[in-house]
């Protein structure tokens, strides 16, 4: 644009310690330089919107005709020259004063440092304070040293705005036709990359590729990507869903299922929200692994943050997507959401909503959900402990496989209380590495028997979880490894067994033998076929626990346990036969001592496996040497 006749130019001092609040914005809220080109074409989009607001509001064409609203970037990659036009609403002389000098306004440099202080703007921050200042236009000098504004608004003089960021800027007025505002300037050495065509336009696609404007980079357009977030359900199609989920994931599979809402009321936004359909190891079991996850937040299709963890609580960040809203405030440098009641409000209501979608895909997608709960089964039981407003809505999502499930499928705390029988008063479970090893446990063999279920808890997150529910209506959960599991309901041979006064000396010599290693040994009325067993007492810590424990401290000592004795087991019949003839025989004490070590290797906690073979070798040698002496 350009001058035909000579024009007086105003020299204006800003108010504020200028250099100081400069040095801030360029060196300390921005942590990417390209983050300028995002900061402009929002202006320039709000700029297109108040255009567009006035055409559907007013008859007739503006002032200087209508035309394409859009954004026109032009590169110059060999005099590193940067140019930005639109045609929205432009600014009058007054304007270009208050919108290019708010960061002058009375308190920013205090707040600014304060917010460097504050590592950059962390809650709790005057919500009065935030996005009053304009300073994402101050970006640019983060790539160049000195800046032109051309515009005009209608019934306006066009004007030239001039700065170097040193403390003053200049105002001239010039003849221009058209309505908007151009932002031209030569950029720094170091920002040379910035006149390349391919990299401004990945920076375009990367935040700017929903602007409800076309923007042109040298008259090709770049942002084709459709706001799919913005159209009713009924005219997004399935293959826009996945193309759209692969570019904000960067994901190579389909999603496994997607959530579209647009809501109305004390807040209103909209989201496209998707599931994927794996997850991460790191993400399941890496503490703190999903604490910077989160959806991608725009404001009138801008992103604003590119995983935006305040939309979420963090067992939900493994959702994907966009939410987009103009209800929230953001901060000055639009890089840290404020926490704001809007925000609260939002994660508030999501939460819900996505809850909501888990429980109709269990209800309507059951091999959708099944697939779901196998990949984000354990983050979501993170939620109980985290999430109490939604923990009852989250204990219903629950699934575990059971011994009366196949392999691979799940049964639900509704349906297994359904299915209890009268006499059953407690949900009971158990809980080890996998299923295999958690159907031959000797715990189980009573409930086996007797045909009673009990969870598998082979998810390593379920030890934490699961004993925090305490009940499910009002049926106690209870690990079968207690010792305080009622028994009493056994059959007439156990009940002989367990009365003969033959078992006095094996529970007497176990006891002796045994000594501080174990708490106590007594007679089973859990056992079936196996001689012995391990349990804890009642307040007791569960076995995974304890060993998931000593695997972060090995010098972790572990606790005692009780160990049950099968008194209708032949071993231990042919134990106390041997008490009766001679007590002080060494065979009777090496066999309870290796009956012990075996309910220790089962339980994954045997320290000693030398000893333990050494005294099988013995044991064997006894049992097969010859009747001669």
């Amino acid at each position: 644009m350009s001058d035909n006749k000579k024009t007086q130019v105003q020299e204006f001092e800003y108010k504020a310690e200028m250099k100081q609040l400069l040095h801030l914005i360029v060196h300390s809220l921005y942590t990417h330089p390209e983050i300028f080109l995002r900061e402009l074409i929002s202006n320039a989009a709000d700029a297109l919107s108040k255009v567009r607001f006035r055409q559907l509001t007013q008859s007739g064409p503006t002032e200087n005709g209508d035309g394409e609203l859009k954004v026109s970037i032009t590169l110059d990659e060999e005099n590193r020259r940067f140019v930005i036009e639109d045609n929205g609403v432009g600014m009058s002389e007054e304007e270009l004063i208050a919108n290019l000098g708010t960061v002058a306004k009375s308190g920013t440099l205090g707040f600014l440092q304060a917010m460097k202080e504050r590592q950059q703007g962390e809650a709790g921050m005057d919500a009065n304070l935030i996005g009053q200042f304009g300073v994402g236009f101050y970006s640019v000098f983060m790539v160049t040293e000195e800046v032109t504004v051309e515009t005009k608004a209608d019934g306006t003089d066009g004007c030239r705005w001039k700065s170097s960021g040193e403390g003053t800027y200049s105002i001239e007025k010039i003849e221009r036709e058209s309505r908007g505002t151009s932002i031209s300037f030569t950029l720094r050495e170091e920002s040379k990359e910035f006149a390349e065509s391919f990299r401004v336009e990945n920076i375009i696609r990367k935040y700017s590729n929903f602007v409800d404007f076309p923007i042109y980079l040298d008259n090709k357009r770049i942002n084709s990507v459709a706001a799919l977030w913005q159209k009713p359900k009924s005219e997004v199609t399935e293959e826009e869903l996945n193309e759209f989920y692969k570019f904000v994931s960067v994901d190579y599979q389909e999603p496994l299922s997607h959530l579209l809402l647009s809501l109305e009321g004390v807040v209103s936004f909209k989201a496209l929200l998707f599931l994927p359909k794996e997850a991460p190891v790191d993400m399941l079991y890496q503490q703190g692994a999903l604490e910077k996850h989160g959806p991608q937040l725009y404001v009138k299709k801008v992103m604003i943050q590119h995983e935006c963890k305040e939309l979420l609580p963090e067992y939900l960040r493994f959702v994907t997507g966009v939410v987009d809203t103009e209800d929230l405030p953001l901060n000055v440098s639009r890089e840290v959401v404020q926490n704001s009641p809007v925000m609260a409000k939002i994660r508030q209501i999501l939460t819900t909503k996505i809850i909501a979608w888990f429980e109709s895909l269990a209800q309507e997608e059951p091999e959708t959900f099944r697939r779901f709960y196998k990949a984000f089964g354990p983050v979501i039981k993170i939620g109980l402990n985290t999430d109490f407003t939604n923990r009852e809505k989250l204990i219903e999502l629950l699934r575990f496989e059971s011994t009366a499930t196949e392999d691979g499928e799940y049964v639900t705390l509704k349906e297994y209380v359904a299915r209890m029988g009268e006499e059953q008063k407690e949900v009971y479970y158990l809980s080890g590495d996998n299923r295999r090893q958690l159907l031959s446990h000797p715990n189980l063999e009573y409930f086996r028997k007797k045909g009673i279920e009990v969870l598998l808890l082979v998810d390593p997150v379920d030890v934490f979880v699961i004993p925090s529910i305490g009940e499910y209506d009002g049926k106690p959960l209870k690990s079968i490894e207690k010792a305080d599991i009622d028994f009493s309901k056994g059959d007439g041979e156990e009940d002989e067994a367990l009365g003969s006064s033959l078992m006095e000396p094996v529970i007497r010599i176990f006891r002796e033998t045994l000594g501080e290693s174990v708490e106590d040994v007594v007679a089973s009325h859990r056992l079936v076929n196996s001689p012995v067993t391990l349990v804890g007492s009642k307040d007791a810590m569960d076995s995974q626990v304890e060993k998931m424990l000593r695997m972060m401290n090995r010098d972790m000592a572990s606790g005692k346990k009780i160990l049950e004795v099968n008194p209708s087991h032949r071993v231990i019949k042919n134990l106390a036969g041997l008490c009766v003839l001679d007590e002080n025989n060494p065979i009777i004490r090496t066999t309870m001592r290796q009956l012990f070590d075996g309910a220790q290797l089962l339980e994954g906690g045997l320290e000693d496996t030398a000893d333990f073979v050494s005294r099988m070798t013995e044991i064997i040698e006894a049992a097969t040497k010859s009747g001669k002496s």
